[in-house]
C-alpha cells in the first residue's frame, strides 16, 4: 500500500493520466492502481479509463448536486466530465491493441475468381 509517482512506470503513467498525483491528498494506493493494471491486461489507457469511472461513480454518489446561498457543487457533471475522459481512454486504448488481418493469395485465374466472388459476398 501506499502511494509512488515514478512516470516511467505503468503506475506512474496511469497516475498522471488520472491526475493523481498529490502525495499527500491521493485517491488510489499503488496496490489498487497495480489492479487496474492487471484487470486490464497492463493497457495503461484502459486502466486509467477504469480509475476515472470508479471516481466519476464515487463523485455522482458523494457529491450530488448542492446549492447553498450562493455556493453551487455539481457533482453528476463532474461524474459526467470524467466519464467522457474515460472514454477517450477507451478509444485511444482500441487503438493501440493490435488488429487481426489477413490476406487472400490468387495463384491463377480460378483463384482470382473466387477472390473477386467472396469479396463480393462480403460487400467489398
Amino acid at each position: 500500500m501506499g502511494f509512488t509517482y515514478d512516470v516511467t512506470t505503468d503506475r506512474g503513467k496511469v497516475r498522471m493520466l488520472i491526475t493523481d498525483v498529490n502525495a499527500v491528498d491521493y485517491c488510489f494506493e499503488d496496490d489498487e492502481i497495480d489492479a487496474y493494471l492487471t484487470l486490464n491486461s497492463s493497457n495503461v489507457y484502459k486502466a486509467a479509463a477504469f480509475a476515472l469511472i470508479t471516481i466519476a461513480a464515487n463523485e455522482a454518489l458523494v457529491s450530488k448536486r448542492i446549492k447553498i446561498l450562493d455556493l453551487t457543487t455539481d457533482g453528476p457533471a463532474v461524474a459526467e466530465a470524467l466519464r467522457k475522459l474515460a472514454k477517450e481512454y477507451l478509444e485511444e486504448a482500441e487503438e493501440d491493441e493490435d488488429t487481426f488481418d489477413w490476406a487472400e493469395q490468387v495463384f491463377d485465374s480460378f483463384t482470382y475468381t473466387e477472390k473477386i466472388n467472396k469479396e463480393a459476398l462480403r460487400g467489398g
